[in-house]
């Protein structure tokens, strides 16, 4: 199989490029604009296998998408390329909005007008698979159940109401063309190459450092976590195995509360990297909560793991573990990061 990827050199993109072409014999024509959360170093070794190509190019770029199906003729699309973090959605939408939504719709009509020229049974087997967040199904109270594929949609930041779009927008071209696609729905990841905005990796950063580990409000918000390379690999099972017009949501069953992620990764480094200054978690320092923030996510996978056969393999303590050391072996790539790109300022105020 060829799949064409979109955004294979953010975070999670990057670990589905790595798991295809270390794992399955599948090929991968990656789609990406390198924006500032990209990074070429993040696929690895598959950067310089036959199987790999990489398109710099924005998927707004309807005609650049046209010419790429036509030069690759993909079996698939994997559709990852998004903005993707709430605190920079409150700060500026637009973006958002453009790649999101107007991104996933420009991708979707240059995936209709080449599937729509194959032949019938190129037609049956191609598959669109969108890849989204639970965020958009909204807040979840401390007693209610976890999310599942039929939970309404209730999105509540500009991050989540765009990709809240992006979804329904693959389902209306479904229904609407016939086009073979479905999506995928998962809970907060963390990993290798995450960039240094987002909670584990700014706190992990940070606490090398000897700064300040912020916390918003109380850190009492909870989120269910999953390693990046396990959903990668469900992703994959996704797009080899998805029924058109269906829905996964993918999830390891690791609900943490926000000081409880922090307090683990100072316990980890306190152990593989003592601070002569003392335990780490005299570092965190509560700071004012973000506007709007959700309280609860957490995902039900139930039907993805029957449907797809696929179990996360990691518990929340061996991911983070396993994380937290690549950060220490690491910080080449995030000190560059720090220097030139984010030097890990508030967001989101």
């Amino acid at each position: 199989m060829l799949i064409l990827l979109t955004g294979g050199c953010g975070f999670i993109g990057s670990s589905v490029v790595r798991h295809l072409i270390q794992s399955t014999t599948h090929s991968v024509v990656n789609v990406d604009c390198m924006t500032y959360a990209a990074t070429e170093d993040s696929v690895g070794p598959a950067a310089s296998d036959p199987r790999y190509r990489h398109e710099k190019l924005n998927i707004l770029d309807g005609a650049g998408l046209d010419r790429v199906f036509s030069t690759y003729q993909p079996d698939a699309v994997m559709h990852l390329a998004a903005e993707s973090h709430v605190d920079r959605s409150i700060d500026g939408p637009r973006s958002f909005i453009e790649t999101n939504i107007v991104g996933t719709f420009t991708l979707l009509e240059a995936a209709r007008r080449y599937w729509q020229q194959m032949d019938p049974a190129r037609q049956k087997s191609f598959r669109f698979h969108h890849i989204s967040t639970d965020e958009v199904f909204g807040h979840l109270a401390p007693d209610a159940p976890p999310f599942t594929e039929t939970t309404p949609y209730d999105p509540r930041s500009p991050y989540s109401a765009s990709k809240a779009s992006s979804d329904q927008l693959v389902r209306a071209w479904h229904h609407t063309y016939g086009l073979p696609s479905f999506a995928t729905n998962t809970t907060n990841n963390y990993g290798y190459w995450h960039f240094p905005e987002k909670l584990i990796p700014l706190v992990t950063i940070n606490a090398i450092e000897g700064r300040p580990l912020p916390v918003y409000g109380e850190g009492s918000n909870v989120r269910d976590w999953l390693f990046v390379d396990d959903h990668a690999e469900a992703l994959v099972r996704a797009v080899e195995r998805g029924i058109p017009g269906e829905t996964y949501a993918i999830g390891a069953r690791q609900p943490r509360s926000n000081l409880e992620v922090v307090k683990a990764i100072c316990h980890v480094l306190d152990e593989i990297s003592p601070d002569p200054q003392g335990k780490r978690e005299r570092l965190i320092t509560f700071v004012k909560d973000r506007p709007g923030h959700d309280f609860r996510y957490e995902i039900d996978p139930s039907h993805a793991e029957g449907a797809l056969d696929w179990k996360a393999k990691h518990d929340f303590e061996t991911g983070i573990r396993l994380t937290v050391a690549w950060y220490l072996k690491n910080r080449s790539w995030w000190e560059a990061i720090r220097q030139k790109r984010y030097d890990g300022q508030r967001l989101g105020i």
